[in-house]
């Protein structure tokens, strides 16, 4: 029996986060190299530490992105903010041990003959969708995500110079006969810089969650913490090393909905892990956009260089209006969830991936470029047509 009261917590990172900084530049390279060919592929990985900046993987594309690449890791920490002592932009070694990608894996997803584009990896995806929000995301998520973006639009703008780049957001909502009612707990740890109290960081950091939050929604006074270390100027790369694809969480639902074993950050779309995710995100979101079930769980799994998907699932959660049978029949028809069909109908052979790297890839405004094309409630009608 599904629990109604209960509290659930979700937490967000900044842009300047060490692990956020690596998915930035990994996806810079992606962007690059599809910028330069719409058929590229990149698998990039990055490792940030103290002024050192390490970039490794594989790639298959135009030999020219490859002497950019230096200059478009120092632009991605540039453009986030970094000027310290300790991880600077400018000063910051950079090494690359990036290479061509296997012929093994090569062979397996390009198409030739009779054979279509098979999928860059095995694994399985989810894609989750429910209707606490305007955006169809998770409001734990959806706030956390909130709180970090408007800071970082303000320190960005100028009208926080008091803040660093590197900052975390935790928020514990109470639900109440299944639905989020307020905010039990928040918690902001925010890099400043040397001579703020924690009492000055605190009442810099408070008007952006309130804002954030619903009217009414703000948590007790003593379950608001702010920098509980008391502390935090050294941040960043300087104060802890950060790797390409460990925020999947953050990247996703909070941990309100399952999560494949895949990161997104980095990888061209051939990779399942990051398209077939966006696929089945698009596709919960139009479910719960026609109108058919408060919440939607899709799972999708696949096999190396097999184009087709080797399962599909749906699960409404006991809040649909139609059987699941009946949208696992009906949904790979409306959407070709083949590699290559999804790259296709989400246009996915883009420079559109940067952008992705901080506050989610999901609940997000789709972009005229083609920048979060899985955010789209284009499908409903179609899905009400399919089922008659």
């Amino acid at each position: 029996m599904t629990r109604s009261s209960y509290l659930f917590t979700s937490e967000s990172v900044s842009e300047g986060h060490p692990d956020k900084v690596c998915d930035r530049i990994s996806d810079a390279i992606v962007d690059a190299y599809l910028t330069a060919d719409p058929m590229a592929r990149v698998a990039a990985e990055t490792l940030t530490t103290t002024n050192r900046i390490v970039l490794a993987g594989e790639v298959r594309g135009p030999d020219s992105v490859l002497g950019q690449v230096e200059q478009i890791a120092r632009d991605a920490v540039r453009d986030i903010g970094y000027e310290q002592d300790g991880f600077h932009w400018k000063t910051a070694s950079v090494e690359i041990h990036l290479h061509a990608q296997s012929a093994d894996i090569a062979q397996g997803v390009d198409a030739a003959g009779n054979k279509d584009e098979g999928a860059g990896d095995q694994g399985l995806m989810f894609g989750y969708a429910c209707d606490e929000t305007p955006s169809l995301m998770p409001a734990p998520i959806y706030y956390a995500h909130g709180i970090l973006r408007d800071m970082a639009a303000a320190r960005h703008a100028g009208k926080e110079k008091g803040l660093g780049p590197d900052s975390k957001s935790q928020v514990t909502l109470r639900y109440e006969n299944g639905k989020p009612v307020g905010a039990k707990s928040v918690v902001v740890s925010t890099q400043h810089v040397e001579g703020l109290s924690q009492d000055d960081v605190r009442e810099i950091v408070r008007p952006y969650i309130v804002s954030t939050l619903p009217d009414g929604w703000m948590c007790a006074e003593d379950e608001l913490y702010v920098n509980p270390t008391g502390k935090f100027v050294i941040g960043g790369p300087d104060g802890d090393a950060g790797l390409t694809g460990r925020k999947i969480i953050v990247d996703t639902y909070g941990g309100a909905a399952p999560h494949g074993g895949g990161a997104f950050s980095g990888k061209d779309p051939t990779k399942v892990d990051r398209s077939a995710a966006y696929a089945a995100r698009y596709l919960a979101k139009n479910v719960v956009g026609a109108g058919l079930a408060s919440w939607c769980t899709i799972q999708v799994a696949y096999a190396i260089g097999v184009s087709k998907p080797l399962s599909f699932y749906v699960d409404l959660g006991g809040t649909g209006k139609v059987d699941e049978a009946r949208l696992e029949e009906i949904l790979p028809k409306v959407m070709d969830l083949t590699p290559r069909g999804i790259r296709e109908h989400l246009g996915l052979n883009r420079p559109i991936y940067a952008r992705t790297a901080a506050y989610g890839h999901f609940g997000r405004e789709p972009d005229a470029d083609g920048g979060f094309s899985w955010e789209r409630l284009d499908l409903v009608d179609a899905i009400q047509s399919a089922l008659g």
